[in-house]
């Protein structure tokens, strides 16, 4: 399986991208053996992204991954209530079913609890809008739920250790009953049509 990390932090360095990094390591331990592939949306031409080029090569390179993905996990901090309008840009390239047939998991940090609800009001729909299989859980922390330490590494509070926990348990069976689903769709597809019979009257 196919999964693509995609990352909507403005910031080089980031509460969000380290808590991107940190599922998908968990993920990796728990499922092994999927492919994986980093869009920092913050990474592509500015230019080109604000003006929908998607001529641009590497724009059309973001958007052949997402097409090439079997599940996407989708980070971004929270700012005024939202998603950043870096990652809103990057989602308004896709077509109108741009995550069709695709599992998603939706991750986000803010400054403070007051702001858990985003995932649900604000990135959620857009996702469902644009045709996702199946929208898992999302995870929400704060950026004093994930510290960073030079020597250690990040530390992540307990309440948040759980909630990764969940949500890498939850796309881990999903990729799992996904891949028998996406067998399904593919012989399918390799079925002969029958012309119908028509009987002499």
């Amino acid at each position: 399986m196919s999964i693509l990390l995609l990352g909507g932090s403005p910031a080089a360095v980031s509460s969000t991208g380290r808590l991107l990094d940190h599922v998908a390591d968990q993920l990796a331990i728990k499922s092994p053996g999927h492919r994986y592939h980093k869009i920092q949306v913050r990474d592509l031409p500015a230019h080109a992204l604000l003006h929908a080029e998607t001529s641009d090569l590497a724009i059309k390179r973001a958007l052949a991954a997402v097409a090439d993905a079997d599940a996407v996990i989708i980070a971004t901090p929270v700012y005024k209530a939202s998603y950043t309008g870096l990652l809103k840009a990057f989602l308004d390239l896709l077509p109108q079913d741009g995550l069709a047939g695709k599992l998603v998991l939706p991750l986000a940090t803010g400054g403070s609890q007051s702001h858990m609800l985003a995932l649900d009001y604000a990135l959620r729909p857009v996702l469902h809008a644009l045709d996702a299989r199946h929208v898992l859980t999302g995870i929400y922390a704060t950026s004093s739920q994930l510290v960073w330490n030079e020597g250690s590494g990040l530390a992540v509070d307990q309440a948040i250790a759980w909630r990764v926990q969940a949500g890498v348990d939850g796309l881990a069976a999903a990729l799992h009953g996904h891949k028998a689903w996406k067998a399904q769709q593919e012989q399918a597809a390799f079925v002969p049509q029958v012309e119908p019979i028509r009987l002499a009257r």
